[in-house]
């Protein structure tokens, strides 16, 4: 089964906003930080996929029948994966955007990408991801979507998997351990079990919402 595309949205730290040509820079990722998954990237994880010859997309929201520019240039240096975009100023959601950028009421940024390497430090806690797929990096409204790192559903085989999955739903360690140590098995135990069982109502409904967002990120 081939890897999900992923998405890991930041707050943009814009190096220089759009001129007139719609010409912008900043960081889309930095390494060496934990962010809100847990997960951490190391220096070189983007360096196979940025030598690959295959162009970076730039999107608006994610959404592929949105570009909105072009990245010009990609490439990391000592603090993260650095950029200089291109944002199409007579297309109406690049004009929408470089208009929110120079506002600073667009702040965030996301990328789309697969993990190729990745592996577990702290004790397990946290991933390190060491090698990633680059395909697009998107502006988006909010750098911290609860969204915006929920990858792959289908892999919550564990209480530990599902804690991790709250924690990127936006859910604080704390909240995260109690609801996956208390929830995990009645979920796990329900997946097969009736509807209209009042006993699992709760349990059911909080499948329901994952099961939701399953499909939302498979149509994606």
């Amino acid at each position: 089964m081939a890897e999900a595309i992923q998405r890991k949205a930041v707050a943009f730290e814009l190096k220089k906003e759009p001129d007139a040509d719609g010409v912008f820079e900043g960081y889309l990722s930095t390494f060496g930080n934990v962010d809100q998954g847990m997960d951490v990237i190391q220096r070189g994880a983007f360096t196979k996929s940025l030598g690959s010859g295959r162009k970076v997309k730039l999107l608006w929201q994610h959404d592929p029948t949105q570009p909105i520019g072009v990245w010009d240039e990609l490439q990391e240096d000592e603090r993260g994966l650095y950029g200089k975009g291109r944002i199409a100023k007579d297309v109406a959601k690049g004009a929408e955007a470089m208009s929110l950028l120079r506002m600073g009421a667009m702040d965030g940024i996301s990328i789309g990408y697969r993990t190729i390497q990745a592996e577990r430090e702290g004790n397990g806690a946290v991933r390190k991801l060491i090698e990633v797929d680059l395909f697009e990096a998107s502006l988006v409204t909010f750098p911290m979507n609860e969204l915006a790192t929920v990858t792959d559903i289908k892999s919550i085989a564990t209480e530990r998997d599902f804690e991790a999955f709250l924690r990127d739903a936006g859910f604080s360690r704390k909240e995260a351990t109690a609801i996956a140590s208390h929830g995990f098995k009645a979920i796990a135990g329900q997946r097969d079990a009736a509807q209209d069982d009042a006993a699992t109502e709760g349990a059911n409904a909080l499948f329901e919402q994952i099961r939701l967002l399953q499909e939302k990120i498979s149509n994606v």
